[in-house]
């Protein structure tokens, strides 16, 4: 903890399933813009766009006069002061992020609780020793920007604070809530109104983005402490009832599930995607600076809420899913809260998150639940109602990714995709042909709906050997696209979606041979490359100005999602006598548990050696995906 170099890099992130969270480093020192003690979602704005209202609160011990501040924050030039981590001794996470400080003979606790659905967090601390009388201050840093955005030093503010219950409430600028301050016992509230300047954010340095920023501190509570005692410290964007907060406390602690395993672990960063707004359900693509994405929920869904036994929810975000979809299939309309659900792939992997559903719940549900919607969206695509995807005569699916990004490696620049993937995809065709098998299957028994079913049958009937005869080639792996009599020959792991889907033009044959490409080529120890290092433009690492880590984004660092198409495809071909490997390979990501984001996965990792966790430090498609994973080998038994 006290050697930076290995404290910095590991964050924690604590979220409230309503759009707000806590994300900060084990230490306490921001290091992104988007770091904060409570950052909350505006009421108002189109998709999620979270605010960090209280960046960071400092604290400091007082004994005989003697200030010892346990802050910690990097200014301008690199300089980090006040140095508070010299004086920790243990930090834990199972159950809520405690550190404990020791500060001669003082040893004090801090713990963090981030409320459920309120935006709201709450720090307990303790003093456990103390030989002589303790005094805490507690320094407030505000913000009250957009997490992207930066602050500088200003005379807009308004710095009224204005006395509350035991605190304190500000609103630095209009258009932002109030922020409540307040303490469970009355402390002393010192007008002492600075701005703190050129706070610098190292991991925005490193991503060749802006990185400084001025933050207002408009005082300090001052408190004295006894040994054995606890004081809460609470911000939120209410006020509270002061003694509330112990009870409040308790009984938010009491439900958490202890991270005690790799699965309990993942669980519950599972559960930080959720967001709930305006009456309904939605999954956020990660963390600090996610949205809602269609096909990021689409793909997550099924790993982030079924795997660990949260079907209600699976329901009632596919509930939200649908409604936006069957608006844009009807009257052509988008969504200001759910981002690309007019992508060409969007109804496709709709049909593969049913199918997951099914296979989890049972058929039955399925059908009575969503039949419909089913079939609704496998005809929008059979009558060429979609804008960007087109049924050709041999039943295959064309769409157009030359002017903008149009499958799932989407990195563009200047407006102009990095990989143009156009015309016939690869994962495209294998998830329309899987998606017309399933609603088949789903449609079986159903007498007024064979005629439908057999159209779907036809058409799959009909792609299955042109699929092969354009995708297969000589060397046994799939080309990643064709486009008229061009045929990509990169080696990217789009084939493992088509092989480790439940229905697949390929016979087990064929799939052993792409399996065996894909894993001399792209498995890595977190998931799948991007692109194979054979191939041509490989950049392993997601680094440098935001130009190259567009250039790189999908062409060579590894994904953890793309490992359960993987395992898929394996057991597929090996069967049981495949999940011992499957298990071996999985720990690769129990490793990093302890690392990046404390309990979660990163959005990418390194394509080469060490295969370090690069972009956004919690991913919901990576969750998920290795969750499902972990439930397909506890349904094997193993």
């Amino acid at each position: 903890m006290i050697n930076l170099e290995q404290s910095l890099p590991k964050e924690m992130l604590r979220t409230n399933q309503a759009g707000a969270y806590h994300c900060t480093t084990v230490v306490d020192c921001n290091t992104r813009k988007q770091h904060g003690l409570l950052v909350i979602p505006m009421p108002g704005r189109d998709n999620y766009t979270p605010s960090v209202l209280l960046s960071s609160l400092d604290e400091t011990v007082i004994q005989h006069g003697a200030p010892f501040n346990l802050g910690i924050h990097r200014y301008k030039g690199g300089v980090y002061s006040p140095n508070g981590h010299k004086y920790i001794r243990q930090f834990d996470c199972e159950s809520v992020p405690t550190v404990t400080y020791r500060v001669g003979g003082v040893i004090l606790t801090k713990e963090k609780v981030f409320i459920s659905e309120e935006n709201r967090i709450l720090i307990r601390y303790t003093l456990v020793e103390a030989h002589s009388p303790t005094t805490l201050q507690f320094r407030p840093f505000l913000a009250f920007r957009e997490a992207n955005e930066l602050c500088v030093a200003n005379d807009k503010i308004n710095g009224t604070m204005e006395p509350v219950d035991n605190g304190v409430a500000c609103c630095l600028y209009d258009g932002y809530p109030t922020l409540y301050m307040q303490l469970s016992r009355k402390p002393e509230w010192h007008d002492d109104p600075h701005w703190y300047k050129d706070i610098e954010y190292v991991k925005d340095l490193e991503r060749g983005v802006p990185y400084c920023e001025d933050l207002y501190v408009p005082g300090y509570f001052s408190i004295n402490i006894k040994k054995g005692e606890s004081i809460i410290f609470s911000a939120g964007t209410s006020a509270i009832s002061p003694r509330s907060l112990n009870k409040l406390y308790e009984k938010e602690i009491a439900g958490r599930t202890r991270r005690t395993s790799f699965y309990n672990c993942l669980k519950n960063a599972a559960k930080q995607f959720y967001l709930k707004e305006d009456g309904r359900e939605y999954m956020l693509s990660g963390y600090p600076w996610g949205t809602i994405l269609a096909r990021n929920t689409l793909m997550s869904l099924p790993g982030n809420t079924l795997a660990i036994n949260h079907q209600a929810d699976f329901e009632a975000i596919m509930e939200t899913m649908i409604h936006a979809l069957n608006r844009y299939f009807t009257q052509g309309l988008t969504s200001s809260t759910i981002h690309g659900i007019d992508l060409p792939d969007i109804p496709l992997w709709a049909i593969w998150t049913v199918q997951q559903y099914a296979k989890s719940v049972g058929m039955d549900a399925a059908r009575e639940r969503y039949t419909q919607f089913v079939t609704d969206t496998l005809d929008f695509v059979a009558d060429n109602l979609h804008p960007n995807l087109v049924v050709n005569a041999d039943g295959l699916v064309e769409t157009n990714g030359l002017s903008e990004p149009a499958s799932w490696m989407n990195a563009s620049i200047d407006g102009h995709p990095v990989v143009p993937r156009s015309g016939l995809l690869v994962e495209f065709n294998a998830l329309w042909y899987n998606a017309l098998r399933f609603g088949a299957e789903l449609l079986d028994g159903n007498e007024s709906l064979s005629p439908i079913s057999a159209r779907w049958s036809e058409i799959a009937d009909r792609m299955a050997p042109r699929f092969v005869s354009t995708f297969l080639n000589e060397s046994g792996y799939l080309y990643d696209y064709v486009n008229g009599n061009y045929a990509d020959t990169s080696v990217r792991p789009n084939m493992a979606i088509a092989i480790g889907l439940d229905y697949s033009p390929l016979d087990r044959r064929q799939r052993k041979g792409v399996l065996d490409f894909v894993t001399r080529e792209l498995l890595t120890p977190k998931g799948l490359r991007s692109l194979s290092p054979r191939s041509w433009g490989y950049r392993p690492a997601y680094q440098g100005s935001p130009r190259e880590r567009e250039e790189a984004l999908h062409n060579g660092p590894a994904r953890p999602w793309l490992m359960g198409f993987y395992a898929d495809a394996y057991l597929r071909v090996f069967g049981l006598s495949g999940a011992g490997y499957i298990d071996r390979m999985l720990i690769g990501f129990e490793d990093e548990m302890s690392q990046g984001c404390i309990g979660s996965l990163s959005q990418l990792y390194d394509g080469n050696p060490p295969y370090t966790g690069r972009g956004a430090i919690s991913h919901a498609t990576n969750v998920a995906e290795v969750l499902r994973t972990l439930r397909t080998l506890k349904r094997l038994n193993y």
